[in-house]
């Protein structure tokens, strides 16, 4: 469903047991990326008014994804600053189909806990298979933005950034929902796969199982 705010065309999307405006989300991501930001900084980086962003921060405050509190200095008024929630951080654009079915499908085959490793390898496998002919460049840095511009136009947003001279990989966001902290190595079957679809061994540098906003993979 679309309607129109502002002038622009803003789709909705239906994740979990949420309904968010594709502007809001842009909020969402934002939010990601800080731990906390005003509505003066919010309006400036989505080139918007403040009224603009209020409207989106309550929608998103209704909902249970975003929290607002209040900071003081050492001089001057209070003011406001909004931060995601922990549901506003699980938060991502589309369920990640492609995870779902392959994930789904090795889980129900197999009974045994004690061959979880091999599950491991064959989930890399997989999704290798599907995302390496995706993903181009000659350079492991071309690579690493081909790749975050294929997780990024599934609506699960990644970055690539430099850490001194190596480019660093960031997960904004976690397209595995809940899943992680249920069972962590899903984590290492993530940093199998970016080894493998990139042709370069990754290490999962900071995680947001740890507290982190984000997660980062660097070259290893």
């Amino acid at each position: 469903m679309a309607h129109t705010v502002e002038n622009h065309t803003v789709e909705n999307h239906t994740v979990g047991n949420y309904t968010t405006e594709s502007s809001d989300s842009a909020v969402i991501d934002l939010l990601r990326r800080s731990d906390c930001l005003r509505i003066s900084e919010l309006a400036s980086a989505m080139s918007v008014t403040a009224t603009a962003v209020r409207q989106r921060l309550n929608r998103l405050m209704a909902q249970g994804l975003v929290d607002r509190e209040q900071r003081r200095g050492d001089r001057g008024r209070p003011w406001h600053v909004y931060l995601l929630t922990e549901a506003g951080r699980r938060q991502t654009g589309n369920n990640f189909t492609d995870l779902a079915m392959v994930l789904w499908h090795e889980i129900r085959s197999i009974r045994d806990p004690e061959i979880r490793r091999g599950l491991l390898g064959r989930l890399s496998g997989r999704f290798t298979e599907l995302y390496r002919n995706q993903v181009t460049g000659s350079t492991i840095e071309q690579r690493m933005k081909s790749l975050a511009q294929l997780f990024s136009s599934r609506d699960v947003p990644m970055e690539v950034s430099e850490d001194g001279q190596l480019p660093v990989l960031t997960a904004v966001a976690c397209p595995y929902g809940d899943l992680p902290e249920q069972d962590g190595s899903i984590c290492a079957l993530e940093s199998m796969l970016f080894s493998e679809v990139l042709g370069q061994k990754l290490r999962l540098s900071q995680c947001r199982l740890d507290g982190e906003n984000c997660c980062k993979f660097e070259l290893n």
